[in-house]
């Protein structure tokens, strides 16, 4: 029985949802429809489908320790996580996948799946799985359409042709997103499905059909795959070689180009939520119209959707608007004007502001640390230590640190001499004295960091011994 290998593109360059377009965290990371963050409810939604493999991850490098921090979350142990060195869109990502998984299950089938998704019906898709399997394991390259509810501008669409028995359908053709008129036109026809950007097909297939309509796409991704690199848990594709990739998406560089390509419906409640005005409009709503996340507090309020993820926020006397606290960026905007955002970004972008590529939140191989407050000549960070995790043992030419343990206890490597500090225990580290913190016992550890120096950037760090292999 051939395996299924759930292939999940996620932190690719789609629309970002987070108040400015975060490199940090893209909405795929983030619990924006429920407790769980969206990768998550990804890869739970999988829950219940037969011979069905630990995930495939395909993300960017900065956002590596995060994925793997989210897999562990929901039990995934051992998911397989490929690291894109640059953007290079669909094609080159799912290139990458079927060639690893062609190391060692060559017949293996590849279920490709975006991070942003919300699916509600996890019967008919699961449903649709099935069929898709079905049309895969004959060597057809199967994309799902969903179900059009109305005559949306945002997406593209597949014109489908024969039905088959099992409900699936031959593709006749890929249409680019159309205009209002030709939407109403296509909708009003009947036959015609919204492109989700969700596919499967068999390994060795997808293989032979891009090496066929996409070689220069597959001679450079060979490459990157057989110079791959094991980074701890992580697979560093080699940069050079993938660099030389095209950018090109699946559709445009393999499926509008093949003869055996079959559409498997898709009615399950699905949106792709590339908006805040998407998300408000899924989200359940109170009497009236609201939906709220956090701290929220409301009078006179309507037709809103109101975060916090630290906090309160109060609102008097508002209607039709999004407001969005994080710890670094407010948002507030009218719902027919969220749309807008992207102007900001880029003129966020033009004036080199920080806020759109850094964020106060950032995830290593040991835990995370978030920044409390900056000034000059000081920093004060909030280190979180995973059970069992070690930071390497460095040192800093421009900074000393002061550790104030605040929850748990901490294992020190402080110059010449080892020391263990519980709750309210302090120690000072010079400059240029090398350091290492680990946390030896079963909860975490939490350790307020204050630095001082004359430079305090993260690239400061003379590495001498580290258990991620950093040094």
């Amino acid at each position: 029985m051939s395996k299924i290998i759930p292939v999940i593109l996620s932190g690719g360059s789609g629309t970002r949802l987070w108040p400015l377009s975060r490199k940090k965290y893209p909405k795929q990371y983030l619990a924006l429809n429920g407790s769980m963050s969206m990768l998550q409810e990804t890869i739970l939604r999988l829950d219940g489908i037969n011979n069905m493999s630990n995930p495939m991850i395909i993300c960017n490098v900065e956002h590596r320790f995060l994925v793997a921090e989210q897999c562990k979350e929901v039990g995934i142990i051992s998911p397989i996580i490929l690291l894109e060195p640059v953007g290079r869109n669909t094609a080159p990502a799912i290139a990458a996948a079927a060639l690893h998984s062609s190391k060692d299950f060559d017949e293996s089938i590849l279920l490709v799946l975006s991070a942003d998704h919300v699916i509600k019906d996890i019967d008919a898709f699961h449903a649709a799985i099935n069929i898709a399997t079905n049309q895969a394991k004959k060597g057809n390259l199967v994309t799902f359409g969903i179900v059009p509810t109305d005559a949306n501008t945002g997406y593209g669409y597949i014109k489908s042709a024969k039905k088959n028995n099992d409900g699936s359908h031959d593709v006749e053709e890929f249409l680019e997103k159309p205009d209002l008129q030709t939407a109403l036109s296509l909708f009003k026809q009947g036959g015609f499905f919204w492109n989700a950007g969700m596919f499967m097909f068999k390994t060795n297939a997808v293989i032979e059909a891009l090496s066929k309509h996409a070689p220069d796409i597959i001679e450079a991704i060979v490459n990157a795959v057989d110079n791959a690199k094991q980074d701890f848990d992580f697979i560093r594709l080699d940069k050079k070689a993938f660099e030389l990739s095209p950018s090109d998406s699946i559709d445009y560089a393999l499926m509008e180009k093949s003869k055996n390509v079959v559409v498997v419906p898709l009615d399950a409640n699905w949106s792709d939520i590339g908006s805040w005005k998407t998300l408000y409009n899924i989200s359940q709503k109170d009497k009236n119209g609201n939906v709220t996340k956090g701290d929220v507090t409301v009078k006179d309020t309507f037709n809103s959707y109101i975060y916090t993820n630290n906090h309160m926020v109060i609102t008097i006397g508002v209607d039709n608007l999004i407001v969005v606290n994080t710890d670094d960026a407010t948002l507030i905007a009218s719902i027919d004007k969220v749309a807008e955002i992207k102007s900001i970004v880029e003129e966020l972008q033009s004036l080199g502001r920080k806020e759109i590529s850094e964020n106060l939140k950032v995830y290593r191989p040991w835990g995370w640390y978030d920044s409390i407050e900056t000034g000059r000549h000081f920093q004060v960070k909030r280190l979180h230590v995973n059970p069992g995790a070690q930071l390497s043992l460095q040192l800093h030419h421009k900074r000393a640190e002061h550790w104030v343990v605040v929850a748990g206890r901490a294992s020190i490597v402080n110059g010449e001499e080892t020391i263990t500090l519980s709750e309210g225990e302090s120690t000072y580290i010079a400059i240029g004295v090398k350091h290492s913190l680990e946390n030896k016992e079963n909860i975490p550890l939490e350790v307020i960091e204050i630095q001082s120096g004359t430079y305090l950037g993260e690239d400061d760090i003379v590495r001498f011994q580290d258990k991620y292999g950093r040094t």
